[in-house]
């Protein structure tokens, strides 16, 4: 998957926004709350992390396909190292679940006005 495909499946889900911080780190956020962040300066190195879900956690870092990711690993955050190997649909679908995990965490009141309710 490239950079951009991963940017543009972010941005398409119900209410995402892109913010640059920690340098030059692309972060998705729904309601302000990340779902997803793309790495390009020091802190994820190129790579991407995103919330999982718990079973989606254990079996992605039991099998060795991701890692926990680095300061969020006790949320139940992934890390993939290189985006470049992994399948955009796979990808895809992960970070709609992340933007739904999050997004169901949120108050009616922000739900009613990203238009999630």
């Amino acid at each position: 998957m490239t950079p951009e495909a991963f940017d543009k499946a972010c941005l398409a889900l119900p209410g995402a926004t892109l913010s640059i911080q920690w340098g030059d780190d692309h972060v998705f956020k729904v309601g302000g709350k990340m779902f997803a962040v793309r790495g390009e300066g020091v802190t994820l190195g190129g790579g991407i992390s995103f919330k999982a879900s718990d079973v989606a956690f254990e079996v992605l870092t039991e099998t060795g396909r991701a890692s926990p990711a680095p300061y969020l690993a006790r949320a139940k955050w992934l890390h993939f190292a290189d985006l470049a190997d992994l399948d955009a649909g796979e990808v895809s679908d992960w970070v709609k679940t992340a933007h739904g995990l999050i997004a169901a965490k949120l108050t009616k009141k922000v739900k009613a006005e990203l238009g999630l309710a």
